[in-house]
């Protein structure tokens, strides 16, 4: 095999187990994002421990909701 034919090779082989490993960063931003929500989220779940009415039982299940989808974005 060529040098020029195995350099080419070697670049799409690179190339394509590069692609297959997954990318996460991990930074401390994401982290301390990822605290501040599941702190939230803990507030949320004391308050609807000590009681609510149905209206505000409909909002506290709602904004759980959105905090939870943002959790499993951020805390991975």
């Amino acid at each position: 095999m060529k040098p020029a034919a195995r350099m080419l090779l070697l670049i799409i082989s690179v190339l394509i187990i590069s692609s297959l490993v997954p990318v996460h960063a991990g930074n401390k931003d994401d982290k301390a994002a990822c605290e501040q929500v599941k702190q939230k989220i803990r507030v949320i779940e004391s308050k609807m421990r000590s009681g609510y009415s149905a209206s505000q039982g409909i909002r506290y299940e709602a904004r759980l909701r959105e905090l939870k989808d943002k959790r499993y974005k951020l805390c991975r």
